[in-house]
């Protein structure tokens, strides 16, 4: 019993440490298929033990959500789904029952919540009892209704997911390698839960319903069916279904099957919800799972296969990925040879070495990944110099896991990624400086920093006699220096290539220290990650970056050559210079962050206490004695109701 009750603690931890860095950090620290292992293996030795431990997956619906949105409880909680991979399981849950048979969405669950007609709020599934408020974001879907011809109060649950084809065309626009995203989920994850909704807008999320939560006053015919249909009557999208019995559950199976192979949207299984409303209800629920519903996970193909090589492919911020190379199989209609094995830690959990028999799968149908090593023979060496530069390389550990890192700053592999970087669209937008014409000019000694790229009219003679490089080229690359002159701080800030710090961030950062470079390079890491959405890892970075002496020499020769503007702001900046506070429940905005970011469209600045520089409090609550209100007249700042604020917006 004490050795498995140790197992039983020991996969506990394992499993909500994965599923913390997937669902909170977006990040993956095992693969799907061995979560899944894990988790089966846990729940038979409760079941062989009779204990279910603090704390366990099996009994516990997720994590808390990230603080970054406003959080909201669910009206009714989000339990999971019990699955399967086993067909006849299914087939015996559907028994004589009509059910629908639909697609288990691979994205992020929101529920919505329409009054009079209109959207009046969106909530993430968040840890199943307390979501995210996401009703700004939520209004910018491609295919979500606003407004619907019901004038009741409605409440659904449905699916944010995000196209393959959507996936690749933005991965496509990221020119840093690095920084783009892993997979649709992620990438939907992201998007949805944006402080800014224009960049959501960009993303084009759908939104597909599987679940009416209740509509007051319409009578459902005790019908999930009818239920799917009367919210595509509304103008919704609902996910794709089929209506069977355990008679007629293999023909749509085979469907599924089939259809999940050229699909644009991203599927992990299928949903099986019984028709009768009010069997389903009275079946109740476990802890974890309701009785009325049950998932199919697809069965993975899995081939063996033999491990042939080990790629160590660097990147601009040093990290030294491992990818897998082994003799080519085919999976799911397509012939693969290598999978990224993403970190040491996980190479050492598989004991990988060269000439191992390997299992390997595509995730979801998509990604290939080693599913098990068979012979575990661990004669892999880890490399102790960088496959690019042969200096140092280093095994560093962060949060628990284990990775490889080039530790020369001047590992020509950073520099090149690096530079790449620079000059991107999103960075300082500078054409004709292509990765390949950047290692050329980085070979020949012509950059070594990020100024010199301003300073090539010194090598012209050269370049123009380099092959594919003549005098027109040259003249382009001079226009779009020039044209690349004038820009922001932010995208400087982006452009550095500091870790984690992307576009969105930068121009946060930026927007907190009045785009005052000087404020931002003495700014200590706690005045930074106090920053709404920045947090204690990225200010970290920011603040190592600026403590480097050589960082700021190579900056300055940079900014010498840069005209600096402020980002241009929508609307009249009717509150430049002026500070406020936001207190309380809103009414006219769907969340503060909406009011926050309204007041920052026409200039103002929104922090989270009140001092003397506050120029207004915005409470609804005017009267009350909360501490911001009792401080707020103290020091004779005024009070504003949000009807009082919009009437100075309007006045």
């Amino acid at each position: 019993m004490d050795t498995s009750i140790d197992r039983m603690k020991a996969l506990i931890e394992r499993l909500n440490q994965a599923a913390r860095a997937y669902y909170q950090e977006d990040r993956e620290i095992m693969s799907n298929l061995e979560y899944d292992q894990l988790y089966d293996e846990l729940r038979a030795l409760e079941e062989e033990t009779g204990t279910v431990l603090a704390g366990s997956p099996t009994v516990s619906v997720g994590y808390e959500s990230l603080d970054s949105l406003p959080r909201e409880a669910h009206e009714s909680p989000m339990l999971s789904l019990d699955k399967t991979k086993d067909r006849e399981t299914l087939r015996e849950f559907v028994g004589n029952h009509e059910t629908l048979l639909s697609w288990k969405l691979d994205g992020l669950t929101i529920v919505l919540t329409y009054e009079k007609g209109e959207l009046a709020k969106a909530v993430t599934r968040g840890n199943g009892t307390v979501g995210e408020v996401i009703t700004n974001n939520a209004r910018v879907f491609v295919n979500i209704p606003l407004k619907i011809p019901y004038q009741g109060r409605l409440v659904l649950r449905g699916e944010a997911i995000i196209t393959y084809s959507d996936f690749e065309r933005i991965n496509e626009s990221i020119e840093d390698v690095d920084a783009r995203y892993k997979n649709p989920r992620n990438l939907c994850s992201g998007s949805v839960r944006q402080l800014n909704n224009e960049i959501t807008a960009r993303r084009n999320v759908r939104f597909y319903a599987f679940m009416l939560v209740s509509a007051e006053g319409v009578d459902m015919h005790n019908s999930r069916k009818y239920q799917f249909e009367w919210l595509r009557s509304q103008g919704f999208q609902v996910v794709e279904y089929r209506m069977v019995t355990a008679d007629t559950l293999d023909e749509a199976m085979d469907y599924f099957a089939g259809a999940v192979q050229t699909n644009d949207f991203p599927s992990d299984g299928l949903v099986a919800l019984y028709d009768d409303i009010a069997y389903g209800d009275s079946l109740g629920s476990t802890a974890k799972f309701p009785r009325n519903s049950f998932a199919f996970k697809w069965a993975d193909e899995i081939r063996e296969t033999r491990l042939v090589e080990m790629e160590w492919s660097p990147s601009r911020t040093g990290l030294i990925n491992p990818v897998a190379i082994f003799e080519p199989v085919e999976l799911e209609g397509t012939t693969v040879s290598r999978a990224s094995v993403h970190n040491v830690s996980i190479l050492k959990e598989l004991q990988l070495g060269i000439g191992d028999t390997i299992q390997v799968y595509k995730a979801n149908m998509i990604i290939p990944q080693i599913a098990e090593n068979l012979t575990r023979s661990g004669n892999l060496p880890i490399p102790e110099v960088c496959p690019v530069c042969g200096r140092e390389a280093r095994i560093r550990r962060e949060n628990d896991v284990e990775a490889l890192y080039c530790m020369n700053p001047d590992c020509e592999a950073k520099k090149i990624k690096s530079f790449t970087l620079f000059v991107s669209r999103d960075a300082m937008n500078i054409d004709g400086l292509s990765e390949a014409t950047l290692e050329k000019f980085i070979a020949r000694g012509f950059i070594h920093d990020f100024g010199d790229i301003f300073e090539i009219e010194k090598h012209r003679d050269e370049i123009v006699q380099m092959e594919g490089f003549g005098e027109k080229s040259f003249e382009n690359l001079k226009k779009s220096l020039e044209k690349a002159r004038e820009t922001t701080l932010a995208k400087v800030i982006y452009s550095l290539g500091i870790p984690n710090i992307g576009l969105a961030n930068a121009k946060v950062i930026c927007r907190h220290f009045d785009d005052d470079l000087e404020k931002i390079r003495s700014a200590g890491r706690e005045e930074i990650a106090d920053i709404e959405g920045i947090g204690p890892v990225i200010a970290g970075n920011l603040a190592d970056y600026f403590d480097n002496e050589e960082n700021n020499r190579k900056l300055d020769h940079l900014l010498s050559h840069l005209v600096l503007k402020r980002e241009v702001q929508s609307g009249e900046q009717i509150f430049a210079g002026m500070n406020f506070v936001i207190t309380g429940s809103v009414e006219h905005f769907a969340n503060r962050n909406e009011a926050k970011a309204f007041i920052e469209s026409l200039g103002g600045k929104v922090t989270g206490s009140v001092t003397g520089r506050t120029s207004y409090l915005i409470n609804n609550d005017v009267t009350s004695n909360s501490s911001k209100n009792k401080k707020a007249r103290e020091l004779g700042i005024p009070i504003l109701s949000e009807e009082e604020f919009l009437k100075l917006v309007n006045s």
